[in-house]
């Protein structure tokens, strides 16, 4: 399935590369004076189908994407099939002809092969099996009634060009999946095994993350226009309905947030167009580990906007935090096979650090001891080859105590860095507005957010 592209930004050094994906003509909309001042943070773009071009370009663009879609959809169909038809070879080798008796030349087991995405294997892709009959305990022929029933529903939805959600399959036969879970690990190791995404399979999930803010508009297939609120959260759409992005020169950060809690308390407080704020911004949540839809399109803002604008999380200062923000920094180990739709290290983790807690005046005695599951997933991690340096010292530091530390724990702080804070405000303020000192997670995010925009802003500088 085509990835939407950003067709309103970036610009500057951008605006090449944008032209050659997209196919059209990128203009910047800046003006005299926002050149002169800082051209880094002009990158506003608009796009446009030159006048001269003839039919038969935009013809051929649109004939090309169709093509993309449909060889998706061909190869999801020729995975199916050849499931199948694998299946029916060897039930016809273990099952006895018109007089005949038993089969004794071959294995009397038939074997399904797929992928094992519990593994992580570089040179080849690690595969499970389900046999049947089986010697262990259950019915054999329930994981083989499973699988069938989840291609049957797959090829249908193909030759008929009708997406459904997982969660339609799961209720055309409860008794048989058992849990919703089954039907998701069936779909994903189905497309894992093929080597294709889930939306090749026309199965798509009901998306669940939430977005507000503001400087972002969301254009839908459908034509529907979504319109970001700062003060009213939107669902994101998934991938397969976004036809493209606007952003213009105000969007300044993005901010990824774990709770949906801390997400609707910071959309109450209009976070994403604070006045402090050195410009306006985007507030994400996908509740938790993130779905699908949310991991799109925080990868798709990464891979298109400029650098200038840092894309930052703010999850729970544990192992498991940790482990979410690795989902959107490096994809999930699950879905390797999609990381490169999905993945977004441009990622950085803005808190809750465990470590920074005694500066602002929590004590020890207020975080929450850690469980056994905590440590195995600590370790787990500490693992990881991909586990950047500030997250094994954070991991290392919550081992040591023993203690982890919550986003909530942020309400309960004594002391902040005032002067750190007066700092900022002397910067940033545009209508004058001081900072609501009587929220401390505000006041925290404030000052970080401010930071990691001037970091950002002399990097990519």
């Amino acid at each position: 399935m085509e990835e939407p592209c950003i067709a309103d930004i970036p610009g500057n050094v951008y605006g090449d590369e944008l032209e050659e994906s997209i196919g059209m003509d990128v203009t910047l909309a800046m003006s005299e004076d926002e050149a002169d001042c800082d051209p880094t943070l002009s990158y506003a773009v608009t796009h446009r189908v030159d006048d001269t071009n003839d039919e038969h370009d935009t013809e051929t663009e649109d004939h090309i994407a169709e093509s993309s879609d449909e060889d998706g959809c061909d190869e999801a169909l020729a995975g199916v099939e050849h499931f199948v038809l694998c299946f029916l070879k060897q039930l016809v080798e273990v099952c006895p002809g018109p007089g005949e008796t038993q089969k004794t030349t071959r294995t009397n087991n038939i074997i399904l092969r797929l992928a094992d995405r519990r593994k992580d294997c570089a040179e080849q892709l690690p595969m499970r099996s389900i046999e049947m009959p089986r010697r262990s305990r259950g019915l054999s022929s329930r994981p083989f009634a499973q699988v069938f029933s989840t291609l049957d529903m797959i090829h249908e939805a193909l030759l008929d060009d009708l997406p459904m959600t997982k969660r339609d399959m799961y209720y055309k036969d409860v008794e048989l999946y058992g849990s919703q879970s089954t039907v998701d690990r069936l779909v994903d190791d189905l497309a894992a095994t093929w080597q294709i995404s889930r939306a090749d399979l026309c199965i798509r999930a009901s998306p669940k993350g939430l977005i507000c803010g503001s400087g972002l508009v969301i254009h839908l297939r459908c034509g529907g226009v979504v319109e970001l609120n700062s003060g009213e959260p939107a669902l994101i759409p998934v991938s397969e309905d976004i036809e493209r992005f606007e952003a213009d020169s105000t969007l300044a950060w993005i901010l990824i947030v774990e709770k949906e809690a801390v997400f609707q308390t910071l959309s109450s407080l209009k976070l994403g167009t604070h006045s402090v704020l050195p410009g306006r911004g985007l507030v994400i949540t996908g509740k938790g580990y993130p779905d699908v839809a949310t991991r799109q399109l925080v990868r798709t803002l990464a891979a298109h906007l400029p650098s200038q604008v840092p894309i930052l999380a703010l999850v729970d200062g544990d192992a498991y935090g940790i482990d979410i923000l690795s989902v959107y920094k490096f994809g999930s180990t699950c879905m390797q096979h999609e990381k490169e739709q999905l993945a977004a290290e441009r990622v950085q983790w803005l808190g809750l650090w465990s470590s920074e807690l005694p500066a602002l005046g929590i004590p020890k005695d207020a975080l929450i001891p850690i469980t056994k599951h905590d440590e195995k997933k600590a370790y787990a991690l500490l693992r990881r080859a991909n586990c950047p340096a500030r997250w094994r010292k954070e991991l290392q530091h919550m081992l040591f105590t023993r203690r982890k530390a919550e986003i909530e724990i942020i309400s309960t702080a004594r002391t902040m860095d005032r002067a750190a804070d007066l700092e900022q405000r002397s910067k940033y303020t545009r209508a004058g507005e001081p900072v609501d000192s009587g929220v401390p997670l505000l006041r925290y995010l404030l000052a970080k957010i401010s930071a990691a925009c001037v970091e950002a802003r002399h990097g990519g500088s």
